[in-house]
C-alpha cells in the first residue's frame, strides 16, 4: 500500500490564535487575509486538507500551500509577498516637496500652480504631479466662495427657521419668501446656432438688453408649490402687493409663517401696518449673509438654470411670460425640497469651519 506524503501537524500558540481570530473579525482586514486566517484555524482543529478544501470550496493544493507557509513563517507567512515590478522612482521626499510647494508657495507668474508649472519646478513629470494631487485631494485650479454671517442672533435664527422646516406648527403654512430682482430680458446679437451631432449649441458672447423684471415668490415648504408674480420695480409697494397676493391664495383659517431676509422693503411702516392688521402672519428673518437657509433661493437657482440662463427674450413681457409658464408647470408637478440637517448639525459644521480658518495662520 502506497502512503502519501505525511501532513505536518499544525499547532497554534495562544497569541497566534488570538491574532488569527482578530483578523477574521476585523472589518478592515483584507478579504484574502481573513480567508487565510479561517483556513489556518480550521487546520489547527485537526482537519485534513481534503476536508478543509471541501468546506471552504478551494482546492487541496491551496490548503496545503497556506498550511506549509504558516508552519514555516508563522503569521508572516499569511501576508502577501512583495509583487514584482519596476522599482519606485518617486520618493517620499519628492511627494513631500510637491505637497509643500503646492500648499505653501505660488509661481512667480501666476496665482496658483498647474501640473505643468509645478512639474517643471520640481523636475518631475506632469503625470506624477497629477497623481500626487489626486492622492492628497489637492485642486489648485479650483476655488469656492464663502461668507460667514456676523449676525449677533445667528444661532437663535438658525434654530428658529430650521425648527419650522423640521417640525412645522399645526394648522399653519410655512412660506419661504424672497425676490429675484433685476432679471434681465436678453437676446444674442446674432441667431443661436442649435446643437447638432458633433457640435454643441453656439451663441455670440455679446447680447442686447430689453429691460428687467423682478420676481416675487413664496415657496410652500410642505408641497413645493410656489406663489409668484412679476413686477417691474422692486420696492416696498410691490412687496405690499405681493403680500395681498399671498393672503388671497392661502386658506383663511391657517396661521402663516413667512421666512424672509432682512431687506429694507420687508420692514417699512407700510408693511408693518399691514402685518399689524393680520395677526395670523408671523415673520422669521434669516441671519444676515445667510440666504442659504431660505429654501426659495434653491428654487430660484433651478429657475435660472432651467429657464433664464440659456433662453432668449426680446422683451420684458416675453421674459415674464416665460417665468409664468415655468411657475405653472412647477405647481402642476410640485415636489418639496427635503431639509435634513438639524440646527445642531449646522452649527457644529459652522464651528468646525471657523476653527479651521482661525488656525490657518491667515
Amino acid at each position: 500500500m502506497t502512503m502519501g506524503r505525511p501532513i505536518p501537524p499544525l499547532h497554534l500558540a495562544d497569541d497566534e490564535r488570538d491574532t488569527l481570530e482578530r483578523w477574521v473579525r476585523r472589518r478592515k482586514s483584507a478579504q484574502a487575509l481573513a480567508f487565510r486566517a479561517r483556513l489556518i484555524l480550521a487546520c489547527a482543529e485537526g482537519n485534513k486538507n481534503n476536508d478543509v478544501a471541501v468546506a471552504f470550496h478551494v482546492t487541496r493544493p491551496t490548503v496545503g500551500k497556506w498550511r506549509a507557509r504558516f508552519i514555516a513563517q508563522r503569521l508572516d507567512g499569511l501576508l502577501d509577498e512583495p509583487r514584482p515590478g519596476a522599482p519606485r522612482q518617486i520618493s517620499d521626499a519628492d511627494v513631500e516637496r510637491v505637497i509643500t510647494k503646492t500648499l505653501e508657495s505660488i509661481p512667480k507668474d501666476a496665482t496658483h500652480w498647474s501640473t505643468r508649472s509645478l512639474a517643471k519646478e520640481c523636475r518631475l513629470t506632469q503625470s506624477a504631479i497629477s497623481r500626487i494631487w489626486r492622492a492628497f485631494a489637492l485642486q489648485p485650479h479650483r476655488t469656492e466662495t464663502f461668507k460667514l454671517s456676523k449676525d449677533p442672533l445667528f444661532i437663535e435664527k438658525v434654530r428658529d427657521i430650521v425648527g419650522l422646516y423640521l417640525n412645522p406648527p399645526d394648522r399653519a403654512l410655512v412660506l419661504c419668501v424672497d425676490e429675484k430682482s433685476q432679471i434681465q430680458a436678453l437676446d444674442r446679437t446674432q441667431p443661436i446656432l442649435p446643437m447638432r451631432p458633433g457640435q454643441i449649441e453656439r451663441r455670440t458672447h455679446d447680447y442686447t438688453r430689453y429691460g428687467t423684471t423682478s420676481l416675487f415668490a413664496a415657496l410652500d415648504v410642505k408641497t413645493g408649490q410656489v406663489i409668484g408674480e412679476c413686477h417691474r420695480r422692486h420696492r416696498s409697494i410691490e412687496f405690499h402687493r405681493f403680500l395681498h397676493t399671498i393672503d388671497d391664495a392661502v386658506p383663511a383659517d391657517l396661521d402663516i409663517h413667512l421666512v424672509l431676509d432682512n431687506y429694507g422693503t420687508h420692514k417699512t411702516p407700510l408693511i408693518q401696518r399691514w402685518l399689524a392688521k393680520r395677526p395670523r402672519y408671523h415673520l422669521h428673518f434669516t441671519p444676515t449673509s445667510a440666504s442659504w437657509i431660505n429654501q426659495v433661493e434653491r428654487w430660484f437657482a433651478a429657475l435660472t438654470e432651467k429657464q433664464i440662463r440659456r433662453n432668449a427674450h426680446r422683451s420684458t413681457r416675453e421674459l415674464e411670460l416665460a417665468i409664468e409658464r415655468y411657475l405653472e408647470i412647477n405647481n402642476k408637478h410640485a415636489k418639496p425640497f427635503r431639509w435634513t440637517k438639524t440646527a445642531d448639525q449646522i452649527l457644529a459644521t459652522v464651528a468646525r469651519f471657523c476653527k479651521r480658518i482661525s488656525d490657518s495662520g491667515h
